[in-house]
Formats: structure tokens, sequence, C-alpha cells
């Protein structure tokens, strides 16, 4: 992958708002985005020849495609969460099969198809799906949703880690400070402190109401193309150092149990070493993280299978938050995370490009390097993006 590094950058971005209840379409949201997005990077979308989003989500391409004026393509494809579709992206232009290519994502997650509702609603839509037939193995358990699955693991990692209701609740705590400051953010001016974590219901023990990313409605889109090509455009280029994907033996989405070591997120090791290999760095060169915070106990062990700290002290870097908030020794979730801003996968790749670009509402003094990653329930991926002159 040694061509990979480098050879593509992040040249627009654009977001709608969040909100619980859009009013609108999915594909309206995805059309203000995507145009946002090329407005930023100073494109015609005449000029894109590549378009990629996410499977799950409930639009067709093609008729995206139509709606924003969108001609021939050259590459398309879907993948599952977070930045894989940007991998796609990043190895069509590295490999000269597409030029400039689009992403996005639109859901109304919130007031339409609910990311935390019952998987057995979920499997009604479906035809079978082997990625839903499995969850009859579960449900008889009481293994009903997302929560209560990622709660098995959690529970055994933090027996294992000695982890304390108060330092999953510092995570908790910096991200609605860092959300707080950020008028996209669902807690925008709305800071939550440790003793309100401490206090909010559990859901599924151990998990609590704060633990967990709120569903939002909204879409966001990325232009990336060439970093030859995006040094002549309207933005500084965010250049695209590497780009990683990991699946593991016994992996599933959410309900990783038929291994060895549940309390463990193996794919997220494996893509991080990828990660870090391809860039040509190690985990202490990075100046900012964007990780996966849908559920806040999974960021300690994130951190842990990253390489930031040894098996077992994620909970210790957490604690009273001041490690991991602005200004800290590893800035986390600067823009609120999903915890604070949203849950909606690939957002956090708009906020390490603008770390990057020097405009983040929560700007860190030292962000030449930044890491995004995705993916902590499930296939792991995740890219390493840095500053031109870097």
């Amino acid at each position: 992958m040694a061509s990979i590094k480098d050879a593509t950058a992040v040249a627009g971005i654009g977001m709608t708002g969040f909100s619980l209840d859009s009013g609108r379409t999915e594909y309206s949201l995805a059309c203000e985005a995507i145009k946002a997005a090329a407005d930023d990077a100073g494109i015609d979308l005449l000029d894109v020849d590549g378009i990629v989003t996410d499977v799950s989500d409930g639009i067709d391409a093609m008729y995206v495609q139509k709606a924003v004026g969108i001609d021939n393509c050259t590459y398309a494809s879907d993948s599952h969460f977070g930045t894989a579709p940007m991998m796609n992206a990043v190895t069509a232009i590295a490999a000269g099969i597409a030029h400039t290519v689009l992403y996005y994502r639109s859901v109304n997650g919130s007031s339409q198809r609910r990311a935390g509702s019952d998987f057995r609603a979920a499997k009604e839509t479906k035809d079978n799906s082997l990625d839903l037939i499995r969850y009859d193995f579960y449900h008889p358990f009481g293994l009903l949703t997302p929560e209560g699955s990622i709660g098995m693991i959690v529970r055994r990692y933090l027996h294992e880690s000695g982890a304390r209701p108060d330092q999953i609740g510092a995570i908790t705590a910096v991200c609605s400070e860092h959300a707080a400051k950020n008028p996209h953010a669902t807690f925008y001016d709305a800071p939550i402190t440790v003793d309100d974590y401490l206090e909010s219901p559990l859901l599924v023990d151990p998990i609590r109401e704060l633990d967990c990313a709120p569903a939002v409605d909204g879409a966001l889109a990325v232009v990336l193309t060439s970093a030859e090509r995006a040094r002549d455009l309207r933005q500084p280029p965010a250049l695209v150092m590497s780009v990683a994907q990991g699946t593991s033996t016994g992996g599933e989405l959410l309900t990783s149990y038929n291994r060895d070591v549940i309390s463990a997120l193996p794919e997220m090791r494996l893509m991080g070493s990828e990660l870090f290999e391809t860039a040509g760095i190690s985990p202490a060169d990075v100046d900012v993280a964007q990780l996966d915070d849908r559920f806040a106990p999974l960021v300690p062990l994130q951190l842990e299978e990253l390489g930031f700290c040894e098996r077992g002290q994620g909970p210790e870097l957490c604690e009273g938050g001041k490690e991991i908030r602005l200004g800290g020794r590893l800035p986390l979730n600067t823009n609120g995370g999903f915890l604070g801003e949203g849950f909606l996968y690939g957002a956090n790749v708009i906020e390490a490009v603008q770390q990057i670009r020097g405009t983040s509402a929560n700007q860190s003094s030292t962000a030449d390097i930044v890491l995004v990653a995705s993916g902590a329930g499930g296939p792991a991926d995740g890219l390493i993006l840095r500053r031109q002159g870097t």
C-alpha cells in the first residue's frame, strides 16, 4: 500500500445541521451536503467521476447523482459504515480509476430510521439476511438492542480493566464540553458533567443513557481528489497518509462473542497497525484523534488497541478528562464526537479535516496529524490525515 500514502487528499467538505426531526427527505439533505462540499472545494459537480456511499443508508446513489448534476462516473461503490467508503475512494484515485470522488451519507436516523431500534423490527424488512438471522441466537436471552448487545462486551472489559464509572463518565463529559462550543452539535451550549453521567439511568447494565450517542437526522459529504490537483483548489488539502480496514476471526457487528477474548477489539488493533505502518508513523506522532464513541465505554478500549496506551490503561488515560480534552496529551473527538454532536458515521472525518485546516470550533494548537477510527462494535476502519508541509 506504499502508493496510497499522500497520493490523495480531501479537497472539500459539507454538512447539514443535525436535528432530531429534519422534516426533510434524506435526498434533500444529501443534496445540500454535496453542494456544500463541492462549493467548499471550488469545483463543479460535473468534475466528479466517482461516487461512494454507505450501503446501510436508504437512498440510491444513482438518483442522488442525477439530482445534483453529476454526469458520467467511472467508479461507484458502497460499503458498511465509517470511513470504509473513503478507503474505496482513496484506492480508486490512487489507481487512476477515478480522478475526483464524492463520498456522502444522509440519514434521518432520529425521525425515521432510528439507529437504536429493536433489531426484530429491522428483521421484518429484510429477506432473511444472514446478518439478521444470527440474532435468533441472541433475542431469546434479551439481547434485543445495540445497547444490550454491546453491553455484554463492555461488562467483561470493565471487569478485567477495573474501570470505574467516573472514568467512563469523564469521556462523556469531555465530549459534551467540546460539543458545547460546536454550533452543529446536539449538545451545543449544553455541557454534561460527570455527576450528570453518574445520575443517568441504566438502559442495560452497565450501559447508561449518557453512554449512548444520540440518533440524529443529517447529511455530510466529502470531495476527494489527487494530492496534486488538490493543491490548486480552494482549500488547503488534507493529505491522506493511510487508510485501512480490519476484521477478525469470530467478529460480528456488535455481537462478537464467539472468540477467545470478548473484551478486546482485534479488528481495531489490526486496522490500526496497518494505518501506522502505511503512514510510516507511530501513535506518538498523532496530534488529535477522532474515535468511535457511539458507546462511551468503548473509547478506552480503542485507545488500548490503537496503541495509545497499554492494555488495561485506557480508563486511567481518560480519568478526569485532562489528557483527552483540548490541550491535553491526546485531544479526542474535538467536535463532541458522536456522543456530543450526534450519531452519524463519517462526521468524525469532517472534524478531522477542519482540524487540519485550522477551522475547528475547538481547534487544537497542534493538529498536523489527525487519526480517525470507526467500527468499534464491528468491522473496523480508519484513516490518517496530515497537513501539507508536515
